[in-house]
């Protein structure tokens, strides 16, 4: 099993910055994928941002050139850095981590989700 433990979500105005944590602990693959989803309400979970387990960063297009993700792999650790923050951002951000077994198979695991609100 994986746990996963999110930070650094909070209220910003529009413009502002947050920068989010999420330590995962328990059994994490070498190979793993790690990442950010998040939720609006009355919307479905979107990719934000994925850092492969092949060291590639993949953004979501609404946030390309204003978020940045990044990972400790020596801390199990990815980040998310945000920065120009616009009230179309707030969300539920979810932390995620693929464990791959194979190129297809894998485990997927989340975590609890951190609030982000951007006050225009």
């Amino acid at each position: 099993q994986v746990q996963l433990a999110e930070s650094g979500g909070g209220l910003v105005q529009a413009g502002g910055s947050l920068r989010l944590s999420c330590a995962a602990s328990g059994r994490i693959f070498s190979t793993n994928d790690m990442g950010w989803y998040r939720q609006a309400p009355g919307k479905q979970r979107e990719l934000v941002a994925t850092f492969t387990r092949g060291g590639t960063a993949n953004y979501a297009d609404s946030v390309k050139g204003r978020f940045t993700i990044s990972r400790n792999n020596a801390k199990n650790t990815v980040y998310l850095q945000m920065d120009s923050l616009k009230p179309d951002d707030t969300a539920v951000y979810y932390c995620n981590v693929r464990n791959y077994l194979s190129n297809y198979n894998f485990y997927e695991y989340w975590g609890q989700g951190t609030q982000v609100t951007v006050s225009s």
